[in-house]
C-alpha cells in the first residue's frame, strides 16, 4: 500500500546574501536548534541535504525550525535552479521521508547556563531575545561562542556565512546593541568569518 503524501507549502524568501535563498515550509524541519552543513561529508546524517549537495551549484545548507537556507555557487542565477532545490525539499517533506539517519549535533539557542558568569548570561539573553530573531528572519543563525576581556565571539551560520553585509551587520548592529545593553562588551567578532 502506497503512503499518502502530506501536502507541503514552500515559499521562497530572499536574504541579504545574494547567493543564499531561504526555503520556508509549513512543516517543522528541526524542532530545536539548527544544523549547518558546510560540505557534503558533514551531511552524512541527513539524506535530504546529501541530495541537495548532488547539485554541483550547492555550497552550503542550513536548517532550523521551518526553513532551509541554501547557498549556491557564484556564476549561476537562482532563477535557473531554485525549482530544483524546492522540489527536493518538498519531495522529502511530502513523502514523510526521514530527514536524519541520526541526530546531528545541533546548535542550541544562547540560553544561560547555571553557574556561568553573570556577564555571559546577560550576553546570551541579548543574543537570544534581540538578535537571534532578526538573524533568523534573514535565513541565518547566531550563537554565542565565548567572552574574554570584553570581546564576544559569535558563530554565524546559514545566509550569514559568506554574506557581503555580515561584517557591517556584525559591527554596526550586533556590536552596538551588545555594547549598549552589556557595558562590559567592547567588541564582537565572528568566529567563522
Amino acid at each position: 500500500m502506497e503512503a499518502i503524501k502530506q501536502p507541503v507549502e514552500i515559499y521562497l524568501e530572499a536574504t541579504p546574501n545574494p547567493n543564499t535563498l531561504k526555503f520556508v515550509t509549513d512543516k517543522t524541519i528541526v524542532p530545536e536548534g539548527s544544523v549547518d552543513f558546510a560540505t557534503p561529508s558533514s551531511a552524512e546524517s541527513c539524506p535530504m541535504v546529501l541530495d541537495l549537495f548532488r547539485f554541483d551549484f550547492v555550497r552550503r545548507v542550513f536548517m532550523t525550525a521551518n526553513f532551509v537556507t541554501v547557498t549556491k555557487a557564484d556564476g549561476i542565477e537562482w532563477m535557473e535552479v531554485q525549482q530544483m532545490v524546492r522540489s527536493v525539499i518538498k519531495g522529502y517533506l511530502e513523502e514523510g521521508k526521514p530527514l536524519f539517519k541520526s541526530i546531528p549535533q545541533q546548535v542550541q539557542t544562547a540560553a544561560p547556563v547555571e553557574g556561568e558568569p553573570e556577564v555571559v548570561s546577560k550576553i546570551k539573553v541579548v543574543l537570544d531575545e534581540y538578535i537571534r530573531p532578526a538573524v533568523e528572519q534573514d535565513g541565518g543563525a547566531i550563537t554565542f561562542h565565548s567572552f574574554d576581556n570584553g570581546v564576544v565571539k559569535v558563530q554565524l551560520q546559514g545566509s550569514c556565512s559568506g554574506c557581503p553585509s555580515s561584517t557591517v551587520t556584525l559591527k554596526s548592529g550586533i556590536e552596538n546593541l551588545l555594547k549598549r545593553m552589556v557595558p562590559e562588551v567592547t567588541e564582537v567578532v565572528a568566529e567563522n568569518m
